[in-house]
C-alpha cells in the first residue's frame, strides 16, 4: 500500500511479459484545482489528462520532463499538463461557455497534441505533433501510445471534484510467446474496472480485486507532488520586455496590471508604485566623467 497520497506505482505480470502502472491523484488533483472554478466537464477532463500525464513521466527511460498541450475547435479549446521528471505536476484548461450543451464527440472537436520531452543531453527539446484521434482522453492516449511505441496498450481514466486516477496497460514484445492469451484476458479483467475502483482503491488491493489469479510484481510507489512556488523575477523579466511605456500603458486602462500565471495558478499585481520601482531597478546610472 503506498503511504502518499498522490503516487504512481509500476507492475509487471512477469510470467506474461505485460507491464502497467496506476496512478492516484489526491491531494495534488484538489491542489490543482484551487480558485479555478472550472465546470464539472473541464474538471473531469483536465483531471484524466493530469493522471495519463503522471503515468507517461513515470515511465520515462530516462530523466525527462513533458508537456502534453491539446488544442482543439471543440467546446473544450486547450488543455495542457506539465509533469517534472521528480513527478511534479500542473496544468490547466480553456473551455468556451456553452460546453454544458456539447455532446461528448464536440468537447475537443478535431484538432492535435503537442507532446513536448525535455531531456538533459538534447540540444533542444523534442516535439512531437499527431491528430486527435478518439472522443476521450483515454482514447486519444490509447491510441498515442500504440502509434508512438508499436505496441499494443490499454488505458483506463477517471476524475471527479475530489481525485483523478489511471491504470494503464502495456503489451510487450514476449507477450504471445509467454502465453497467447494473456494480452485478451488482461484487457478482459481490467475492462471491470469502475471509475470509484480507480479512484479510491490502493495499488495492492485494487490489482488483487482484477487480477486475483495472475502473478503481478508491484514495484515502490513514487509520490506525485505540485509545488510551483511563486516566480515574482520570471514576471519582471517578462514586463521589463514588454517596455516601460506598454507597461504604463496598461495600468493607465486598468489600474492595475495583473498576470495570472496559467500553470502554476498564482496572479501576480502591480499598483503604480511597484510599476515605477520595477523600471526604476533597471534604470541605469548615468556615467560620470
Amino acid at each position: 500500500m503506498s503511504t502518499h497520497d498522490s503516487f504512481v506505482q509500476r507492475f509487471f505480470f512477469e510470467a506474461l511479459d505485460i507491464r502497467g502502472a496506476f496512478v492516484q491523484l489526491n491531494d495534488v488533483w484538489r491542489e490543482m484545482q484551487r480558485d479555478r472554478a472550472y465546470a464539472p466537464r473541464v474538471r473531469d477532463v483536465l483531471g484524466e489528462l493530469a493522471a495519463i500525464s503522471a503515468i507517461m513521466t513515470g515511465n520515462l527511460k530516462q530523466p525527462g520532463r513533458l508537456t502534453f498541450q491539446l488544442q482543439g475547435n471543440g467546446r473544450l479549446k486547450l488543455l495542457v499538463v506539465d509533469c517534472t521528471e521528480a513527478l511534479n505536476l500542473r496544468g490547466y484548461a480553456k473551455a468556451d461557455e456553452t460546453l454544458s450543451t456539447a455532446s461528448e464527440a464536440a468537447l475537443l472537436g478535431s484538432g492535435r497534441l503537442l507532446l513536448t520531452l525535455d531531456a538533459p543531453g538534447l540540444q533542444q527539446p523534442y516535439q512531437s505533433f499527431v491528430p486527435l484521434e478518439g472522443d476521450t482522453i483515454a482514447a486519444i492516449f490509447q491510441h498515442y501510445l500504440v502509434q508512438s511505441e508499436q505496441q499494443p496498450a490499454a488505458l483506463w481514466l477517471s476524475a471527479n471534484a475530489h481525485g483523478a486516477a489511471g491504470l494503464f496497460l502495456q503489451k510487450l514484445p514476449d507477450a504471445d510467446r509467454r502465453d497467447p492469451d494473456g494480452w485478451s484476458r488482461i484487457n478482459q479483467l481490467a475492462d471491470t474496472v469502475s471509475g470509484d475502483e480507480l479512484r479510491t482503491l490502493d495499488a495492492t488491493t485494487l490489482l488483487t480485486r482484477l487480477f486475483h489469479e495472475e502473478e503481478v510484481r508491484v514495484f515502490e510507489a513514487r509520490p506525485v507532488v505540485h509545488r510551483w512556488p511563486v516566480d515574482p523575477e520570471k514576471i519582471d523579466t517578462m514586463l521589463r520586455s514588454l517596455g516601460r511605456a506598454e507597461v504604463e500603458s496598461i495600468l493607465a486602462a486598468e489600474g492595475v496590471v495583473e498576470i495570472h500565471d496559467d500553470l502554476s495558478n498564482h496572479t501576480y499585481r502591480y499598483d503604480a508604485d511597484a510599476v515605477r520601482k520595477l523600471f526604476e531597478e533597471t534604470a541605469v546610472p548615468p556615467l560620470r566623467h
